[in-house]
Protein backbone atom coordinates (compact mmCIF):
# COMPACT_ATOMS: atom_id res chain seq x y z
CA UNK A 1 0.00 0.00 0.00
CA UNK A 2 1.16 3.29 -0.67
CA UNK A 3 1.43 5.73 2.11
CA UNK A 4 0.54 9.23 0.95
CA UNK A 5 2.70 11.93 2.81
CA UNK A 6 0.94 14.37 5.70
CA UNK A 7 0.44 17.85 4.66
CA UNK A 8 3.44 19.70 6.04
CA UNK A 9 2.50 21.83 10.01
CA UNK A 10 4.06 24.82 10.62
CA UNK A 11 5.18 24.43 13.89
CA UNK A 12 6.62 27.28 15.99
CA UNK A 13 9.08 25.72 18.84
CA UNK A 14 9.17 27.64 22.33
CA UNK A 15 11.73 29.92 21.09
CA UNK A 16 10.91 31.58 18.97
CA UNK A 17 7.45 31.84 20.41
CA UNK A 18 9.29 33.65 23.41
CA UNK A 19 11.13 35.52 21.01
CA UNK A 20 8.10 36.95 19.59
CA UNK A 21 6.49 37.62 22.62
CA UNK A 22 9.43 39.18 24.12
CA UNK A 23 10.31 41.85 21.20
CA UNK A 24 7.35 44.53 22.38
CA UNK A 25 8.40 44.41 26.13
CA UNK A 26 11.89 44.76 24.32
CA UNK A 27 11.19 47.86 22.61
CA UNK A 28 9.56 49.41 25.04
CA UNK A 29 12.77 49.67 27.18
CA UNK A 30 14.26 50.11 30.29
CA UNK A 31 11.48 53.07 31.01
CA UNK A 32 8.72 51.10 30.88
CA UNK A 33 9.98 48.65 33.53
CA UNK A 34 10.97 51.62 35.74
CA UNK A 35 7.52 53.31 34.83
CA UNK A 36 6.00 49.94 35.92
CA UNK A 37 7.92 49.61 38.76
CA UNK A 38 9.84 46.33 37.62
CA UNK A 39 13.88 46.52 37.78
CA UNK A 40 15.08 44.96 34.52
CA UNK A 41 17.16 42.37 36.70
CA UNK A 42 14.04 41.40 38.01
CA UNK A 43 11.96 41.08 35.20
CA UNK A 44 15.12 38.78 33.67
CA UNK A 45 14.93 36.76 36.65
CA UNK A 46 11.54 35.74 35.54
CA UNK A 47 12.09 34.78 32.19
CA UNK A 48 15.13 32.07 31.61
CA UNK A 49 17.13 33.02 28.59
CA UNK A 50 18.64 29.93 27.13
CA UNK A 51 22.08 30.16 25.39
CA UNK A 52 20.66 28.95 22.07
CA UNK A 53 18.53 32.03 22.04
CA UNK A 54 21.03 34.90 22.82
CA UNK A 55 24.66 33.61 22.74
CA UNK A 56 25.52 35.24 26.34
CA UNK A 57 22.31 34.24 28.19
CA UNK A 58 23.42 31.82 30.32
CA UNK A 59 26.33 33.75 31.66
CA UNK A 60 23.50 36.84 32.29
CA UNK A 61 21.47 34.26 33.76
CA UNK A 62 24.97 32.85 36.12
CA UNK A 63 25.50 36.72 37.26
CA UNK A 64 22.06 37.74 38.02
CA UNK A 65 22.13 33.84 40.06
CA UNK A 66 25.03 35.16 42.07
CA UNK A 67 24.18 38.77 42.78
CA UNK A 68 20.84 37.38 44.54
CA UNK A 69 22.77 35.18 46.38
CA UNK A 70 25.32 37.37 47.51
CA UNK A 71 22.51 40.20 48.59
CA UNK A 72 20.32 37.17 50.35
CA UNK A 73 22.96 35.89 52.26
CA UNK A 74 24.56 39.36 53.13
CA UNK A 75 21.36 40.12 54.68
CA UNK A 76 21.25 37.01 56.86
CA UNK A 77 23.77 39.20 58.69
CA UNK A 78 21.92 41.75 60.17
CA UNK A 79 17.90 41.93 61.39
CA UNK A 80 15.60 44.67 62.14
CA UNK A 81 16.16 47.98 61.59
CA UNK A 82 20.05 46.72 60.50
CA UNK A 83 18.33 45.03 57.75
CA UNK A 84 16.22 47.81 56.77
CA UNK A 85 18.92 50.12 56.38
CA UNK A 86 20.92 47.48 54.13
CA UNK A 87 17.90 47.43 52.08
CA UNK A 88 17.90 50.67 51.70
CA UNK A 89 21.19 52.16 51.67
CA UNK A 90 23.64 48.94 50.87
CA UNK A 91 25.51 49.25 53.82
CA UNK A 92 24.88 48.68 57.52
CA UNK A 93 26.96 47.81 61.03
CA UNK A 94 25.29 45.67 63.67
CA UNK A 95 26.65 46.64 66.98
CA UNK A 96 25.65 43.27 69.40
CA UNK A 97 26.57 42.49 72.95
CA UNK A 98 29.82 40.37 71.85
CA UNK A 99 30.51 41.51 68.40
CA UNK A 100 30.19 44.31 65.66
CA UNK A 101 30.16 43.74 62.02
CA UNK A 102 29.98 45.98 59.08
CA UNK A 103 28.23 44.67 56.21
CA UNK A 104 28.34 46.50 52.17
CA UNK A 105 26.06 45.06 49.28
CA UNK A 106 27.29 47.71 46.95
CA UNK A 107 30.98 47.27 45.19
CA UNK A 108 33.41 48.43 47.33
CA UNK A 109 37.85 49.36 46.89
CA UNK A 110 39.77 48.20 49.62
CA UNK A 111 43.21 50.19 49.65
CA UNK A 112 45.21 47.54 51.73
CA UNK A 113 48.42 49.74 52.75
CA UNK A 114 46.30 51.28 55.65
CA UNK A 115 43.37 49.42 55.45
CA UNK A 116 40.52 51.64 54.31
CA UNK A 117 36.95 50.41 52.55
CA UNK A 118 35.42 52.50 49.98
CA UNK A 119 31.51 52.42 49.95
CA UNK A 120 29.61 54.51 47.73
CA UNK A 121 26.99 56.37 49.12
CA UNK A 122 23.94 59.00 48.46
CA UNK A 123 26.10 61.62 50.15
CA UNK A 124 29.63 61.80 52.55
CA UNK A 125 29.13 60.02 55.93
CA UNK A 126 31.67 59.80 58.93
CA UNK A 127 34.55 57.06 58.84
CA UNK A 128 33.43 53.77 60.56
CA UNK A 129 35.85 52.35 62.27
CA UNK A 130 35.96 48.89 63.03
CA UNK A 131 37.97 46.11 64.67
CA UNK A 132 37.46 43.36 62.91
CA UNK A 133 37.57 41.14 65.95
CA UNK A 134 34.82 39.02 67.48
CA UNK A 135 35.09 39.78 71.12
CA UNK A 136 34.69 43.24 71.25
CA UNK A 137 34.78 43.50 74.95
CA UNK A 138 38.71 42.00 74.72
CA UNK A 139 41.42 44.26 74.52
CA UNK A 140 41.70 45.17 71.30
CA UNK A 141 44.87 47.57 71.51
CA UNK A 142 46.49 44.82 69.02
CA UNK A 143 43.77 44.79 66.29
CA UNK A 144 44.40 47.10 63.62
CA UNK A 145 41.29 48.75 62.58
CA UNK A 146 39.36 48.76 59.53
CA UNK A 147 38.35 52.52 57.91
CA UNK A 148 35.02 52.51 56.17
CA UNK A 149 34.50 55.63 54.58
CA UNK A 150 31.09 56.34 52.74
CA UNK A 151 31.96 58.17 49.80
CA UNK A 152 29.21 60.10 47.57
CA UNK A 153 29.21 58.94 44.24
CA UNK A 154 30.37 63.20 43.21
CA UNK A 155 32.92 63.64 45.76
CA UNK A 156 36.12 65.44 44.67
CA UNK A 157 37.92 62.41 46.25
CA UNK A 158 37.44 59.06 44.29
CA UNK A 159 38.70 56.07 45.68
CA UNK A 160 42.27 54.94 44.26
CA UNK A 161 41.33 52.88 40.89
CA UNK A 162 41.01 49.26 40.64
CA UNK A 163 44.58 46.82 40.05
CA UNK A 164 42.47 43.80 40.96
CA UNK A 165 38.80 43.32 40.79
CA UNK A 166 37.47 40.25 42.68
CA UNK A 167 33.49 38.65 41.91
CA UNK A 168 33.13 37.48 45.66
CA UNK A 169 32.41 39.40 48.81
CA UNK A 170 35.58 40.42 50.86
CA UNK A 171 35.29 39.33 54.30
CA UNK A 172 38.25 40.98 56.98
CA UNK A 173 39.48 39.31 59.97
CA UNK A 174 41.75 39.36 62.18
CA UNK A 175 44.67 36.96 63.26
CA UNK A 176 46.09 39.14 66.49
CA UNK A 177 45.23 37.11 68.96
CA UNK A 178 46.74 33.84 68.43
CA UNK A 179 48.74 30.99 70.05
CA UNK A 180 45.72 29.63 72.52
CA UNK A 181 44.13 27.38 71.35
CA UNK A 182 40.77 28.62 73.01
CA UNK A 183 40.99 31.98 71.21
CA UNK A 184 41.75 30.62 68.05
CA UNK A 185 38.85 28.38 68.13
CA UNK A 186 36.27 30.86 70.68
CA UNK A 187 37.00 34.10 68.86
CA UNK A 188 38.21 33.19 65.11
CA UNK A 189 37.33 29.74 63.52
CA UNK A 190 33.92 29.09 65.35
CA UNK A 191 32.76 32.90 64.61
CA UNK A 192 34.58 32.85 60.74
CA UNK A 193 32.23 29.67 60.27
CA UNK A 194 29.39 31.65 61.85
CA UNK A 195 29.90 34.13 59.30
CA UNK A 196 30.36 32.39 56.18
CA UNK A 197 29.19 29.16 55.73
CA UNK A 198 26.33 30.13 54.09
CA UNK A 199 28.43 31.36 51.36
CA UNK A 200 29.32 28.27 50.44
CA UNK A 201 32.97 29.21 49.83
CA UNK A 202 31.95 32.05 47.44
CA UNK A 203 33.69 34.52 49.56
CA UNK A 204 37.91 36.28 49.67
CA UNK A 205 39.34 36.08 53.24
CA UNK A 206 41.51 39.19 53.53
CA UNK A 207 43.59 38.28 57.08
CA UNK A 208 44.07 41.65 59.13
CA UNK A 209 47.04 41.65 61.12
CA UNK A 210 48.30 38.45 58.81
CA UNK A 211 50.43 35.81 60.89
CA UNK A 212 52.05 32.72 59.42
CA UNK A 213 51.90 30.22 62.28
CA UNK A 214 48.15 31.00 62.24
CA UNK A 215 47.75 29.61 58.56
CA UNK A 216 50.22 27.34 59.22
CA UNK A 217 47.59 25.79 61.59
CA UNK A 218 44.03 26.88 60.55
CA UNK A 219 44.78 26.54 57.05
CA UNK A 220 43.13 23.75 55.80
CA UNK A 221 39.81 25.49 58.05
CA UNK A 222 40.05 28.36 55.63
CA UNK A 223 40.35 26.24 52.45
CA UNK A 224 36.93 24.52 53.31
CA UNK A 225 35.08 28.39 53.74
CA UNK A 226 36.29 30.30 50.42
CA UNK A 227 37.99 28.60 47.55
CA UNK A 228 40.20 31.55 46.99
CA UNK A 229 43.68 32.08 48.60
CA UNK A 230 44.09 34.49 51.58
CA UNK A 231 45.05 38.03 50.78
CA UNK A 232 47.73 39.30 53.21
CA UNK A 233 47.78 42.78 52.80
CA UNK A 234 51.42 43.09 53.83
CA UNK A 235 51.79 41.37 50.71
CA UNK A 236 49.63 43.85 48.62
CA UNK A 237 51.08 47.33 50.45
CA UNK A 238 50.50 49.28 46.90
CA UNK A 239 47.23 47.38 45.46
CA UNK A 240 43.52 48.73 45.07
CA UNK A 241 41.13 45.43 45.56
CA UNK A 242 37.59 45.79 44.42
CA UNK A 243 34.65 43.59 45.29
CA UNK A 244 31.20 43.33 45.09
CA UNK A 245 30.34 43.76 48.70
CA UNK A 246 32.01 43.15 51.87
CA UNK A 247 31.75 42.06 55.45
CA UNK A 248 34.08 43.64 57.75
CA UNK A 249 34.51 41.75 61.49
CA UNK A 250 32.51 38.22 62.30
CA UNK A 251 29.76 37.39 63.93
CA UNK A 252 30.05 35.98 67.57
CA UNK A 253 27.31 34.32 69.70
CA UNK A 254 28.98 32.41 72.85
CA UNK A 255 32.11 30.57 74.58
CA UNK A 256 32.76 27.94 71.94
CA UNK A 257 29.11 28.48 70.98
CA UNK A 258 26.94 28.44 67.91
CA UNK A 259 23.10 29.38 68.62
CA UNK A 260 21.27 28.38 65.52
CA UNK A 261 18.36 31.21 66.42
CA UNK A 262 21.10 33.70 66.81
CA UNK A 263 22.21 35.99 63.50
CA UNK A 264 22.46 34.37 60.64
CA UNK A 265 20.68 31.56 62.40
CA UNK A 266 20.69 27.92 61.26
CA UNK A 267 24.01 26.50 62.61
CA UNK A 268 24.71 24.51 65.82
CA UNK A 269 27.89 22.62 67.52
CA UNK A 270 26.65 19.73 65.90
CA UNK A 271 27.07 21.14 62.19
CA UNK A 272 30.31 22.92 63.48
CA UNK A 273 31.62 19.30 64.14
CA UNK A 274 30.63 17.84 61.45
CA UNK A 275 32.30 20.17 59.48
CA UNK A 276 35.95 19.76 61.36
CA UNK A 277 35.20 16.07 60.76
CA UNK A 278 35.03 15.92 57.35
CA UNK A 279 38.37 19.53 57.49
CA UNK A 280 40.43 17.09 59.27
CA UNK A 281 39.19 13.86 57.89
CA UNK A 282 38.31 12.51 61.75
CA UNK A 283 37.45 8.90 61.21
CA UNK A 284 35.00 8.24 64.60
CA UNK A 285 31.60 10.18 65.07
CA UNK A 286 30.98 8.00 68.02
CA UNK A 287 32.81 6.99 70.93
CA UNK A 288 31.32 3.50 70.56
CA UNK A 289 33.67 3.14 66.89
CA UNK A 290 36.94 2.86 68.84
CA UNK A 291 38.06 -0.30 69.64
CA UNK A 292 39.08 0.01 72.86
CA UNK A 293 38.69 2.79 75.70
CA UNK A 294 41.39 5.19 75.13
CA UNK A 295 42.50 8.28 77.15
CA UNK A 296 44.35 11.52 76.28
CA UNK A 297 45.86 12.98 79.21
CA UNK A 298 47.30 16.92 78.92
CA UNK A 299 50.44 16.93 80.78
CA UNK A 300 51.40 20.81 81.60
CA UNK A 301 54.87 22.25 82.05
CA UNK A 302 55.04 24.90 83.61
CA UNK A 303 51.90 25.76 85.76
CA UNK A 304 49.20 23.33 86.71
CA UNK A 305 51.20 20.56 86.54
CA UNK A 306 50.39 17.36 87.96
CA UNK A 307 52.72 16.79 90.58
CA UNK A 308 52.02 13.24 90.77
CA UNK A 309 51.67 12.48 87.26
CA UNK A 310 53.43 9.13 87.08
CA UNK A 311 50.98 7.61 89.61
CA UNK A 312 48.39 9.12 87.76
CA UNK A 313 49.43 7.55 84.95
CA UNK A 314 49.54 4.11 86.59
CA UNK A 315 46.03 4.48 88.05
CA UNK A 316 44.47 5.35 84.40
CA UNK A 317 46.23 1.87 83.39
CA UNK A 318 45.24 -0.18 85.86
CA UNK A 319 41.51 0.95 85.58
CA UNK A 320 41.66 -0.63 81.91
CA UNK A 321 42.52 2.69 80.24
CA UNK A 322 45.08 2.59 76.72
CA UNK A 323 46.57 6.06 77.41
CA UNK A 324 48.24 9.07 75.58
CA UNK A 325 50.22 11.86 77.50
CA UNK A 326 50.50 14.51 75.45
CA UNK A 327 53.24 17.21 76.77
CA UNK A 328 54.36 20.05 74.49
CA UNK A 329 55.09 18.95 70.97
CA UNK A 330 55.28 19.73 67.50
CA UNK A 331 51.93 17.45 67.56
CA UNK A 332 50.27 20.22 69.12
CA UNK A 333 50.62 23.04 66.46
CA UNK A 334 50.12 19.84 63.75
CA UNK A 335 46.49 20.19 64.21
CA UNK A 336 45.34 18.26 61.44
CA UNK A 337 47.72 15.12 63.14
CA UNK A 338 46.57 16.22 66.85
CA UNK A 339 42.59 16.35 66.23
CA UNK A 340 43.02 13.12 64.60
CA UNK A 341 44.73 11.50 67.99
CA UNK A 342 42.17 13.09 70.01
CA UNK A 343 39.30 11.88 68.12
CA UNK A 344 40.89 8.19 68.36
CA UNK A 345 40.16 8.67 72.18
CA UNK A 346 37.45 8.16 74.40
CA UNK A 347 38.22 10.46 77.28
CA UNK A 348 40.07 13.66 77.82
CA UNK A 349 42.00 14.66 81.09
CA UNK A 350 43.22 18.11 82.43
CA UNK A 351 43.91 20.47 84.42
CA UNK A 352 41.61 23.67 84.06
CA UNK A 353 43.43 25.71 80.89
CA UNK A 354 43.32 25.86 77.38
CA UNK A 355 44.27 22.76 76.38
CA UNK A 356 40.59 21.28 77.17
CA UNK A 357 39.02 23.29 74.33
CA UNK A 358 40.39 20.24 72.26
CA UNK A 359 37.10 18.50 73.37
CA UNK A 360 35.76 20.09 70.49
CA UNK A 361 37.68 17.14 68.28
CA UNK A 362 35.92 14.12 70.75
CA UNK A 363 33.59 11.93 69.05
CA UNK A 364 30.15 12.13 70.65
CA UNK A 365 29.45 10.28 73.13
CA UNK A 366 32.94 10.84 74.79
CA UNK A 367 34.10 12.28 78.14
CA UNK A 368 36.01 15.16 78.91
CA UNK A 369 37.14 15.46 82.83
CA UNK A 370 38.19 18.67 83.80
CA UNK A 371 40.07 18.55 86.84
CA UNK A 372 39.09 22.25 88.75
CA UNK A 373 41.20 23.88 90.10
CA UNK A 374 41.28 26.04 93.53
CA UNK A 375 39.82 29.94 92.01
CA UNK A 376 38.89 28.50 88.67
CA UNK A 377 35.18 27.13 89.25
CA UNK A 378 33.38 30.13 87.05
CA UNK A 379 35.80 29.74 84.41
CA UNK A 380 35.78 25.94 84.47
CA UNK A 381 31.80 25.86 84.12
CA UNK A 382 31.81 29.32 81.76
CA UNK A 383 34.42 28.43 79.21
CA UNK A 384 34.64 24.08 79.10
CA UNK A 385 32.12 22.03 81.25
CA UNK A 386 28.42 24.40 79.98
CA UNK A 387 29.74 24.00 76.84
CA UNK A 388 30.82 20.36 76.52
CA UNK A 389 26.61 19.17 76.17
CA UNK A 390 26.50 21.17 72.80
CA UNK A 391 29.66 19.04 71.40
CA UNK A 392 27.75 15.72 72.29
CA UNK A 393 30.16 15.20 75.22
CA UNK A 394 29.47 14.32 78.59
CA UNK A 395 31.53 16.37 81.34
CA UNK A 396 32.84 14.57 84.80
CA UNK A 397 34.87 17.27 86.73
CA UNK A 398 36.26 16.82 89.75
CA UNK A 399 36.78 19.28 91.94
CA UNK A 400 39.97 19.55 94.22
CA UNK A 401 40.27 20.00 97.59
CA UNK A 402 42.46 22.57 99.39
CA UNK A 403 45.25 19.62 100.94
CA UNK A 404 45.56 18.87 96.92
CA UNK A 405 46.23 22.60 95.41
CA UNK A 406 50.06 23.66 95.96
CA UNK A 407 48.99 27.20 96.90
CA UNK A 408 48.31 25.48 100.72
CA UNK A 409 51.71 24.91 100.84
CA UNK A 410 52.60 28.29 99.34
CA UNK A 411 50.30 30.70 101.11
CA UNK A 412 49.45 28.75 104.10
CA UNK A 413 46.23 26.77 104.82
CA UNK A 414 44.49 29.29 106.98
CA UNK A 415 45.02 31.88 104.33
CA UNK A 416 41.82 33.47 102.20
CA UNK A 417 43.69 32.69 99.08
CA UNK A 418 42.78 28.84 100.04
CA UNK A 419 39.46 29.53 102.41
CA UNK A 420 37.71 32.41 100.35
CA UNK A 421 39.86 32.55 96.58
CA UNK A 422 36.15 34.66 95.38
CA UNK A 423 37.88 37.24 98.14
CA UNK A 424 41.27 37.32 95.55
CA UNK A 425 38.64 38.55 92.74
CA UNK A 426 36.73 40.93 94.63
CA UNK A 427 40.18 42.45 95.95
CA UNK A 428 42.53 42.39 93.34
CA UNK A 429 40.16 41.55 90.13
CA UNK A 430 41.03 39.27 87.36
CA UNK A 431 44.48 39.87 87.40
CA UNK A 432 45.38 39.43 90.28
CA UNK A 433 43.36 36.29 90.43
CA UNK A 434 44.95 35.03 87.42
CA UNK A 435 48.61 35.38 89.27
CA UNK A 436 47.50 33.21 91.73
CA UNK A 437 45.28 30.79 90.64
CA UNK A 438 46.57 29.98 86.74
CA UNK A 439 50.26 31.06 87.18
CA UNK A 440 51.05 29.39 90.62
CA UNK A 441 48.66 26.88 91.15
CA UNK A 442 50.00 22.79 90.58
CA UNK A 443 47.87 20.42 92.25
CA UNK A 444 48.43 16.98 93.72
CA UNK A 445 45.47 14.82 92.96
CA UNK A 446 44.14 12.57 95.33
CA UNK A 447 44.29 9.27 93.79
CA UNK A 448 41.14 7.27 95.73
CA UNK A 449 39.05 10.54 95.07
CA UNK A 450 40.18 10.48 91.48
CA UNK A 451 39.70 7.00 90.69
CA UNK A 452 35.83 7.19 91.30
CA UNK A 453 35.88 9.78 88.56
CA UNK A 454 38.35 7.57 86.08
CA UNK A 455 35.70 5.06 86.89
CA UNK A 456 32.57 6.67 85.84
CA UNK A 457 34.67 7.38 82.48
CA UNK A 458 35.30 4.24 81.88
CA UNK A 459 32.02 2.78 82.37
CA UNK A 460 30.62 5.74 80.11
CA UNK A 461 32.41 4.46 76.76
CA UNK A 462 32.29 1.04 77.21
CA UNK A 463 28.07 1.43 77.92
CA UNK A 464 27.62 1.08 74.51
CA UNK A 465 24.04 0.52 75.01
CA UNK A 466 24.15 4.06 75.99
CA UNK A 467 25.00 5.29 72.33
Amino acid sequence: MKMEKEPKKLVFGATPIFLLLSLPLLFLGVDFFVGNKIPFDRWMQYFSISESSFGGGRAINRTIEEQQFMKFHLARLVRGEDRRNLDATGFACDKSVHSYVCVSSKPVTILVSNMTIYVPSDRDEPTVAVRPYARQEETLKDITPVNMVRYSTNTTQPPPACDFHHQVPAVIFSSASTGNIFHEMNEIIIPLYITTKHFQSRVQFILEDYKQSFINKYGVVLSHLSEHDVINPADNLTAAHCFPASIVGLRYHDNLALNSTEIPGGYSMPDFKQFLRQVFNLKFSHVSQIPKPRLMLLSRTNTRRFLNEEELIALIKEIGFQIIVIRRSKIVSNLTRFSQLINSCGVLVGAHGAGLTNEIFLPAGGVMIQVELLGTGWGSDTYYGNTARAMGVRYLRYRIEAGESSLQKLYGENSTVVTDPDSVYRNGGYRAARTVFLDQQNVRVNLVRFRETLVEAFSIITDWGGK
